[in-house]
């Protein structure tokens, strides 16, 4: 292939045009065509692929910015079979992938630094693709047989930045320890996701109270999986969240607890919930149109698992587990939604503890503290066996009530 090549953009509206031109170095660049007219491998290799900023124009004016993207050791390869659902495999990998940008306006005083860096890349992806005008509408393309899904993986990485203009300035740097990204699209599933591991921030600024914010953390995870489509029949639903071990430095703390009366252990959050359910309009096409849902509650849900709830903060604890199903034709027993059967188990501690510490800190009066306990009172219990501050509650919804541990509330 041709070891460069120039490559310019104009993009306008009523807000303004910018104007830039690109140049895509690619050395040693080959790709190897193979198989039939009906599938054919393209298999690829590049010693490194590099796009930089040549020139950049705002509004017709010029303006002082410079920026490189690289990437290195590029391999991989995608196989085409050819028809009218056109199907795409492809996998690659590389090892590492960079970005430089300086921008720098002497006219407004201002600059801004960014560096970062993340190695040994990996993707694979498949799908179906139609025609370009089989595509105007999502819904019926997926119906059609437009599928894609990928996953892709990265190694550690790192970043700094700076920027400073008339009022303000200030710089950052993080590191991550690897991760990767997940997706799906077909006719039964929309899905998103991905983890990051061992991550660490700093970042100072002229305009926070204290010289410097740290906050690091050993994984964060997020997971959405959902039904593509308005249906007769319900589909599957995934909600994951979590961010563990999160700490953030004494600076932050000390703002609001400077006598470190609150433990400063690493915090916890993390909720995983699946279940079933079908939406009642929909969403793709709502979301291309930017309209508002045609109904005012878009989703019935026939069941909810949840699987895990962790919240761990300043010593206090909540686990919990459970599962309910929902009768959608009874809208009137809990006051607009669905009337659930089932159980929530919960495990808590530390709760009293940590009501004893806001009071302390003033952050919670005594008349709201004592009603908080009440209703701990009422929603739980101590737990055998268990430590002076350790509770338990089961929740559970059946004969369209409310009980707590047995007892009825509602």
């Amino acid at each position: 292939m041709s070891p460069e090549y120039p490559l310019s953009f104009t993009a306008a509206d009523d807000k303004g045009k910018v104007a830039a031109d690109l140049l895509v170095r690619q050395p040693e660049l080959k790709v190897i065509a193979s198989g039939t007219p009906e599938e054919t491998t393209y298999t690829f290799t590049a010693p490194s692929v590099k796009l930089t900023l040549e020139k950049l124009l705002v509004d017709d004016a010029p303006k002082n910015v410079q920026a490189q993207a690289d990437l290195s050791t590029l391999a991989g390869s995608y196989v085409v079979t050819s028809g009218d659902k056109k199907g795409v495999t492809s996998n690659m990998t590389a090892g590492d992938a960079s970005i430089d940008i300086n921008a720098d306006d002497a006219e407004a005083k201002s600059k801004f630094v960014l560096k970062g860096k993340v190695s040994n890349l990996s993707g694979k992806s498949e799908g179906v693709l139609l025609a370009s005008e089989a595509m105007s509408d999502l819904n019926a393309a997926l119906k059609d047989g437009f599928n894609s899904k990928g996953e892709f993986a990265y190694g550690v990485g790192s970043y700094d930045f700076e920027f400073a203009d008339p009022t303000s300035n200030g710089k950052g740097s993080a590191t991550i320890g690897g991760g990767d990204i997940h997706y799906v699209l077909d006719s039964t599933a929309l899905g998103y996701g991905g983890t990051v591991k061992d991550v660490a921030m700093k970042l100072s600024s002229s305009d926070m109270p204290f010289p410097e914010l740290a906050i690091g953390y050993s994984e964060g995870a997020l997971d959405l999986l959902m039904p593509p489509s308005k249906s007769e029949t319900p589909g599957d639903f995934k909600f994951l969240v979590s961010l563990k071990d999160l700490t953030i430095s004494d600076d932050a703390w000390n703002m609001f607890d400077p006598n470190k009366v609150l433990p400063r252990d690493p915090a916890t959050v993390a909720m995983d919930a699946t279940g079933t359910g079908r939406w009642l309009t929909d969403i793709l096409t709502e979301a291309a149109s930017d309209q508002p849902p045609a109904t005012e509650n878009p989703i019935e849900m026939q069941s909810l698992n949840l699987n895990n709830l962790i919240l761990k903060l300043a010593g206090a604890a909540v686990t919990g587990t459970g599962a309910l199903t929902f009768d959608n034709t009874d809208m009137t027993t809990f006051q607009g939604m669905p009337a659930p059967t089932g159980t929530i188990d919960l495990k808590l501690s530390g709760l009293n503890g940590l009501i004893d510490k806001l009071i302390q800190l003033g952050f919670v009066p005594e008349d709201q503290a004592m009603g908080a306990r009440m209703m701990l009172g009422l929603f739980a219990k101590p737990a055998e066996g268990g430590g002076p501050d350790d509770l338990v509650s089961t929740l559970e919804f059946k004969d369209k009530g409310f009980y707590a541990n047995g007892q009825r509330l509602q």
